[in-house]
Protein backbone atom coordinates (compact mmCIF):
# COMPACT_ATOMS: atom_id res chain seq x y z
CA UNK A 1 0.00 0.00 0.00
CA UNK A 2 2.75 2.56 0.83
CA UNK A 3 4.48 1.55 -2.37
CA UNK A 4 1.53 2.31 -4.34
CA UNK A 5 0.94 5.73 -2.69
CA UNK A 6 4.54 6.43 -3.69
CA UNK A 7 4.27 5.53 -7.46
CA UNK A 8 1.08 7.46 -7.28
CA UNK A 9 3.30 10.61 -6.04
CA UNK A 10 5.78 9.76 -8.26
CA UNK A 11 3.42 10.38 -11.10
CA UNK A 12 1.85 13.14 -10.16
CA UNK A 13 5.19 14.72 -9.10
CA UNK A 14 6.41 14.49 -13.39
CA UNK A 15 3.09 15.23 -14.42
CA UNK A 16 3.44 18.55 -12.31
CA UNK A 17 6.54 19.50 -13.29
CA UNK A 18 5.78 18.30 -17.37
CA UNK A 19 3.13 21.31 -16.68
CA UNK A 20 5.43 23.50 -15.46
CA UNK A 21 7.55 22.88 -18.60
CA UNK A 22 4.59 22.92 -20.46
CA UNK A 23 4.06 26.52 -19.80
CA UNK A 24 7.49 27.80 -19.71
CA UNK A 25 7.41 27.14 -23.46
CA UNK A 26 4.56 28.60 -23.89
CA UNK A 27 5.67 31.84 -22.14
CA UNK A 28 8.76 32.26 -22.50
CA UNK A 29 8.27 33.06 -26.44
CA UNK A 30 5.84 35.78 -25.27
CA UNK A 31 8.46 36.68 -23.17
CA UNK A 32 10.51 37.15 -26.30
CA UNK A 33 8.31 38.52 -28.38
CA UNK A 34 7.41 41.97 -25.61
CA UNK A 35 10.91 42.18 -25.13
CA UNK A 36 11.62 42.45 -28.93
CA UNK A 37 8.68 44.80 -29.42
CA UNK A 38 9.79 48.19 -30.59
CA UNK A 39 10.09 51.42 -28.42
CA UNK A 40 8.14 52.35 -26.49
CA UNK A 41 6.17 48.99 -25.57
CA UNK A 42 4.68 50.56 -22.78
CA UNK A 43 3.44 53.56 -21.31
CA UNK A 44 6.22 56.76 -21.26
CA UNK A 45 6.22 58.72 -17.91
CA UNK A 46 6.73 62.65 -18.88
CA UNK A 47 7.95 64.04 -15.86
CA UNK A 48 7.22 68.17 -15.21
CA UNK A 49 9.54 69.45 -12.87
CA UNK A 50 6.85 72.46 -12.29
CA UNK A 51 3.49 72.91 -11.14
CA UNK A 52 0.44 72.22 -13.17
CA UNK A 53 -1.04 74.81 -15.21
CA UNK A 54 2.42 76.71 -15.49
CA UNK A 55 3.95 77.16 -19.03
CA UNK A 56 6.36 73.95 -18.89
CA UNK A 57 3.19 71.98 -18.19
CA UNK A 58 1.00 73.38 -20.94
CA UNK A 59 3.48 72.66 -23.70
CA UNK A 60 4.16 69.44 -22.31
CA UNK A 61 0.48 68.12 -22.16
CA UNK A 62 0.19 69.44 -25.87
CA UNK A 63 3.34 67.31 -27.00
CA UNK A 64 2.50 64.22 -25.22
CA UNK A 65 -0.83 64.27 -26.61
CA UNK A 66 0.69 64.15 -29.82
CA UNK A 67 3.17 61.63 -29.21
CA UNK A 68 0.17 59.49 -28.09
CA UNK A 69 -1.61 59.65 -31.27
CA UNK A 70 1.13 59.38 -32.91
CA UNK A 71 2.98 56.08 -31.59
CA UNK A 72 0.09 54.50 -30.02
CA UNK A 73 1.18 54.20 -26.99
CA UNK A 74 0.72 56.32 -23.61
CA UNK A 75 3.21 59.58 -22.53
CA UNK A 76 1.78 60.12 -19.35
CA UNK A 77 2.84 63.52 -17.88
CA UNK A 78 3.83 63.44 -13.82
CA UNK A 79 4.24 67.03 -12.00
CA UNK A 80 7.19 66.48 -9.77
CA UNK A 81 7.69 70.67 -8.53
CA UNK A 82 10.15 71.85 -5.78
CA UNK A 83 13.20 73.38 -5.74
CA UNK A 84 13.27 75.74 -8.52
CA UNK A 85 13.02 72.19 -10.89
CA UNK A 86 15.62 70.47 -9.19
CA UNK A 87 13.78 68.18 -7.35
CA UNK A 88 12.20 67.08 -10.99
CA UNK A 89 15.18 67.18 -13.09
CA UNK A 90 17.30 65.08 -10.40
CA UNK A 91 14.25 62.45 -10.25
CA UNK A 92 14.55 62.03 -14.37
CA UNK A 93 18.45 61.93 -13.75
CA UNK A 94 18.51 59.18 -11.90
CA UNK A 95 15.78 57.23 -13.28
CA UNK A 96 16.83 53.94 -15.25
CA UNK A 97 18.00 55.17 -18.70
CA UNK A 98 15.72 53.14 -21.01
CA UNK A 99 13.62 55.77 -22.21
CA UNK A 100 10.48 55.05 -20.46
CA UNK A 101 11.46 58.06 -17.97
CA UNK A 102 11.83 61.87 -19.89
CA UNK A 103 11.55 65.04 -18.89
CA UNK A 104 10.32 68.11 -20.29
CA UNK A 105 12.93 70.99 -18.87
CA UNK A 106 13.67 74.45 -19.20
CA UNK A 107 16.39 77.25 -19.12
CA UNK A 108 16.22 77.30 -15.72
CA UNK A 109 16.97 73.61 -13.82
CA UNK A 110 19.35 73.30 -17.03
CA UNK A 111 21.56 76.23 -17.66
CA UNK A 112 20.99 78.30 -14.35
CA UNK A 113 20.79 76.44 -11.39
CA UNK A 114 24.09 75.07 -11.35
CA UNK A 115 25.39 78.46 -10.74
CA UNK A 116 22.63 80.31 -8.77
CA UNK A 117 22.60 77.33 -6.20
CA UNK A 118 25.44 76.52 -3.89
CA UNK A 119 25.47 72.94 -4.11
CA UNK A 120 23.48 70.44 -6.62
CA UNK A 121 22.80 67.10 -6.62
CA UNK A 122 23.13 66.22 -10.25
CA UNK A 123 24.90 67.99 -13.46
CA UNK A 124 22.00 68.50 -15.65
CA UNK A 125 24.57 69.16 -18.74
CA UNK A 126 26.37 65.61 -17.98
CA UNK A 127 23.41 63.89 -16.47
CA UNK A 128 21.01 64.13 -19.00
CA UNK A 129 20.71 63.54 -22.72
CA UNK A 130 19.25 66.72 -24.47
CA UNK A 131 16.65 64.98 -26.79
CA UNK A 132 15.13 68.13 -28.78
CA UNK A 133 14.48 71.70 -28.29
CA UNK A 134 10.40 72.08 -27.84
CA UNK A 135 10.27 75.94 -28.16
CA UNK A 136 11.20 79.30 -27.61
CA UNK A 137 9.11 81.39 -25.36
CA UNK A 138 10.76 85.31 -24.61
CA UNK A 139 9.44 86.94 -21.91
CA UNK A 140 7.58 90.02 -22.29
CA UNK A 141 8.19 93.49 -20.46
CA UNK A 142 4.08 93.97 -18.97
CA UNK A 143 3.21 96.87 -17.03
CA UNK A 144 0.42 97.81 -14.65
CA UNK A 145 -2.17 99.46 -16.68
CA UNK A 146 -2.36 102.59 -14.04
CA UNK A 147 1.49 103.52 -15.07
CA UNK A 148 1.42 106.76 -17.41
CA UNK A 149 3.28 104.66 -19.74
CA UNK A 150 2.73 103.51 -23.21
CA UNK A 151 5.63 102.05 -25.10
CA UNK A 152 9.22 101.08 -24.04
CA UNK A 153 10.38 104.58 -24.87
CA UNK A 154 8.32 106.12 -22.28
CA UNK A 155 9.26 103.55 -19.92
CA UNK A 156 12.65 104.58 -20.07
CA UNK A 157 12.27 107.89 -19.50
CA UNK A 158 9.42 107.23 -16.31
CA UNK A 159 12.50 105.20 -14.81
CA UNK A 160 14.89 107.86 -15.18
CA UNK A 161 12.75 110.39 -13.86
CA UNK A 162 11.86 108.39 -10.70
CA UNK A 163 14.81 106.93 -9.88
CA UNK A 164 14.32 104.35 -6.94
CA UNK A 165 10.62 104.49 -7.53
CA UNK A 166 9.95 101.38 -9.92
CA UNK A 167 9.66 97.89 -7.91
CA UNK A 168 9.57 94.69 -10.52
CA UNK A 169 8.44 90.91 -9.33
CA UNK A 170 9.66 88.35 -10.59
CA UNK A 171 8.88 84.71 -9.99
CA UNK A 172 11.60 83.54 -7.73
CA UNK A 173 15.40 84.79 -6.95
CA UNK A 174 17.24 83.66 -9.90
CA UNK A 175 14.63 82.94 -12.29
CA UNK A 176 14.45 84.51 -15.98
CA UNK A 177 11.58 87.07 -14.95
CA UNK A 178 14.34 88.24 -12.19
CA UNK A 179 17.97 87.85 -14.21
CA UNK A 180 15.70 89.53 -17.34
CA UNK A 181 15.00 92.48 -14.64
CA UNK A 182 17.91 92.63 -13.46
CA UNK A 183 19.67 92.72 -17.53
CA UNK A 184 17.31 95.42 -18.28
CA UNK A 185 17.74 97.49 -15.22
CA UNK A 186 22.06 97.45 -15.45
CA UNK A 187 21.66 98.11 -19.39
CA UNK A 188 19.23 101.19 -19.38
CA UNK A 189 21.34 102.25 -16.18
CA UNK A 190 17.80 102.76 -14.05
CA UNK A 191 16.99 102.07 -10.57
CA UNK A 192 14.49 99.20 -9.62
CA UNK A 193 13.69 97.60 -6.77
CA UNK A 194 13.29 93.80 -7.38
CA UNK A 195 10.72 91.84 -5.35
CA UNK A 196 10.74 87.97 -5.82
CA UNK A 197 7.68 85.85 -5.24
CA UNK A 198 6.47 82.48 -5.50
CA UNK A 199 4.45 81.46 -8.53
CA UNK A 200 1.60 83.74 -9.13
CA UNK A 201 1.67 85.73 -6.13
CA UNK A 202 3.96 88.27 -8.73
CA UNK A 203 1.74 88.44 -11.00
CA UNK A 204 -1.28 89.06 -9.14
CA UNK A 205 1.05 92.25 -7.27
CA UNK A 206 1.59 93.38 -11.05
CA UNK A 207 -2.24 93.58 -11.43
CA UNK A 208 -3.16 95.11 -8.10
CA UNK A 209 -0.31 97.80 -8.62
CA UNK A 210 1.81 97.18 -5.76
CA UNK A 211 4.60 96.32 -8.02
CA UNK A 212 5.13 98.44 -11.02
CA UNK A 213 6.64 96.15 -13.94
CA UNK A 214 7.35 92.10 -14.26
CA UNK A 215 9.70 90.17 -16.76
CA UNK A 216 6.91 87.09 -17.34
CA UNK A 217 6.56 84.41 -20.13
CA UNK A 218 4.01 85.44 -22.80
CA UNK A 219 2.06 82.27 -21.97
CA UNK A 220 1.83 83.04 -18.56
CA UNK A 221 0.56 86.99 -19.21
CA UNK A 222 -0.88 86.51 -22.77
CA UNK A 223 -5.03 86.66 -21.51
CA UNK A 224 -4.38 89.51 -19.39
CA UNK A 225 -2.45 91.30 -22.29
CA UNK A 226 -5.20 90.95 -24.68
CA UNK A 227 -7.98 91.84 -22.23
CA UNK A 228 -6.02 94.98 -20.90
CA UNK A 229 -5.34 93.97 -17.69
CA UNK A 230 -1.42 94.53 -18.50
CA UNK A 231 0.26 96.52 -21.23
CA UNK A 232 2.74 94.73 -22.95
CA UNK A 233 5.55 97.22 -24.24
CA UNK A 234 8.45 94.67 -25.30
CA UNK A 235 9.98 91.36 -25.61
CA UNK A 236 13.34 90.17 -24.59
CA UNK A 237 13.75 87.72 -27.95
CA UNK A 238 16.38 89.22 -30.95
CA UNK A 239 12.90 88.60 -33.36
CA UNK A 240 9.48 89.40 -32.29
CA UNK A 241 7.41 86.68 -31.31
CA UNK A 242 4.99 85.39 -33.62
CA UNK A 243 2.38 85.81 -30.77
CA UNK A 244 2.66 89.11 -29.82
CA UNK A 245 4.01 90.74 -33.58
CA UNK A 246 2.76 94.26 -32.60
CA UNK A 247 5.15 94.70 -29.81
CA UNK A 248 8.74 95.30 -30.50
CA UNK A 249 12.11 93.47 -29.01
CA UNK A 250 14.06 95.33 -26.62
CA UNK A 251 16.95 94.79 -29.10
CA UNK A 252 14.98 96.88 -31.72
CA UNK A 253 14.50 99.78 -29.57
CA UNK A 254 18.13 100.74 -29.01
CA UNK A 255 19.45 97.99 -27.21
CA UNK A 256 20.84 95.76 -29.62
CA UNK A 257 21.84 92.06 -28.40
CA UNK A 258 19.85 91.99 -25.80
CA UNK A 259 18.16 88.87 -25.24
CA UNK A 260 17.09 87.18 -22.57
CA UNK A 261 13.97 84.53 -22.04
CA UNK A 262 12.78 80.91 -21.37
CA UNK A 263 12.95 78.09 -23.41
CA UNK A 264 11.74 74.23 -23.36
CA UNK A 265 12.96 70.57 -24.56
CA UNK A 266 12.89 66.93 -23.81
CA UNK A 267 15.97 64.91 -22.02
CA UNK A 268 16.23 61.99 -21.00
CA UNK A 269 18.55 60.21 -18.48
CA UNK A 270 22.52 59.93 -19.71
CA UNK A 271 23.53 56.38 -21.16
CA UNK A 272 19.59 56.09 -22.74
CA UNK A 273 20.02 54.10 -25.82
CA UNK A 274 20.80 55.97 -28.64
CA UNK A 275 17.82 54.83 -31.03
CA UNK A 276 15.44 56.05 -28.02
CA UNK A 277 16.85 59.62 -28.52
CA UNK A 278 16.58 59.39 -32.56
CA UNK A 279 13.17 58.02 -32.21
CA UNK A 280 11.79 60.48 -30.00
CA UNK A 281 13.48 63.48 -32.04
CA UNK A 282 12.02 62.17 -35.29
CA UNK A 283 8.73 61.72 -33.81
CA UNK A 284 8.82 65.37 -31.87
CA UNK A 285 10.09 67.07 -35.24
CA UNK A 286 7.21 65.74 -37.18
CA UNK A 287 4.19 66.61 -34.81
CA UNK A 288 5.83 70.44 -34.03
CA UNK A 289 4.15 71.55 -36.94
CA UNK A 290 0.74 70.43 -36.14
CA UNK A 291 1.19 72.19 -32.88
CA UNK A 292 2.68 75.73 -34.34
CA UNK A 293 -0.88 77.72 -34.17
CA UNK A 294 -1.66 76.28 -30.82
CA UNK A 295 1.64 77.02 -29.33
CA UNK A 296 1.63 80.67 -30.86
CA UNK A 297 -1.82 81.51 -29.35
CA UNK A 298 -0.49 80.52 -26.26
CA UNK A 299 2.77 82.67 -26.69
CA UNK A 300 5.50 80.03 -27.51
CA UNK A 301 7.43 79.71 -30.64
CA UNK A 302 8.33 75.87 -31.91
CA UNK A 303 11.34 74.91 -33.04
CA UNK A 304 12.72 71.54 -33.09
CA UNK A 305 15.95 70.51 -35.03
CA UNK A 306 18.76 67.85 -33.65
CA UNK A 307 19.57 66.75 -30.58
CA UNK A 308 23.39 67.71 -31.87
CA UNK A 309 21.88 71.39 -32.22
CA UNK A 310 19.97 71.32 -29.21
CA UNK A 311 23.04 70.18 -26.93
CA UNK A 312 25.35 73.09 -28.75
CA UNK A 313 22.82 75.41 -27.66
CA UNK A 314 22.13 74.55 -24.42
CA UNK A 315 26.10 74.98 -23.62
CA UNK A 316 25.89 78.32 -24.74
CA UNK A 317 22.81 78.93 -22.57
CA UNK A 318 24.56 77.94 -19.72
CA UNK A 319 27.79 80.08 -20.08
CA UNK A 320 25.34 82.82 -20.96
CA UNK A 321 23.76 82.27 -17.60
CA UNK A 322 27.00 82.09 -15.51
CA UNK A 323 27.81 85.03 -16.25
CA UNK A 324 24.55 86.77 -15.85
CA UNK A 325 23.88 85.03 -12.46
CA UNK A 326 27.71 85.24 -11.11
CA UNK A 327 27.42 89.42 -11.51
CA UNK A 328 23.49 89.73 -10.09
CA UNK A 329 24.71 88.16 -7.31
CA UNK A 330 21.92 85.66 -6.96
CA UNK A 331 22.06 82.50 -4.79
CA UNK A 332 19.01 80.79 -4.29
CA UNK A 333 17.61 80.58 -0.48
Amino acid sequence: MIIEFKQEILVMSKRVFASILLLGSFYLPLTAIAQAQPYPNRPVKVIVAFTAGGTTDILTRMVSQKLTERVKQSFVVENKPGGGGNIGTEFVAKSVPDGYTLIMDSVGPIAVNQTLYKKLNINPLTDLMPIVQIADVPNVLVINEALPIKNFEEFISYAKLNPGKLNYSSTGIGTSSHLSGYMLSKRLGIEATHVPYKGADALNDLMAGRVQFMFATIPSVIQHIHSGKLRAIAVTSLKRSRSLPNIPTVAESGFPGFEAGSWFGLFAPKDTPTEVIVFINKNVNEILPSLEAQFIREGADPVGGSSIKFSQFIQKEYEKWKVIVRDSGAVAE
